[in-house]
């Protein structure tokens, strides 16, 4: 999976590079093409990869997570 997001970056910064430098015909479809990617398919992978195996009950705002993070603070000083 990490390899496969790095390649579409690359790929898809890629396309928005090479649609601002080429003056073709399809220059600005490249480089909307490229954005598209880059925002509705790898930071959507990007996110589902690094949060995959996350609890989330660990980052809400419950009873027990307050209180834990008040003894923390009442431990370091």
């Amino acid at each position: 999976m990490k390899y496969l997001i790095i390649v579409l970056v690359i790929l898809t910064l890629g396309s928005i590079a090479a649609g601002f430098i080429l003056e073709t015909e399809h220059s600005q479809k490249m480089i909307g093409f490229g954005t598209v990617g880059l925002f509705l398919v790898v930071f959507p992978l990007f996110t589902y990869h690094r949060w995959k195996d996350r609890n989330f009950k660990d980052y809400m705002l419950t009873k027990e997570n307050l209180d834990k993070m008040r003894d923390k603070e009442k431990n370091k000083f």
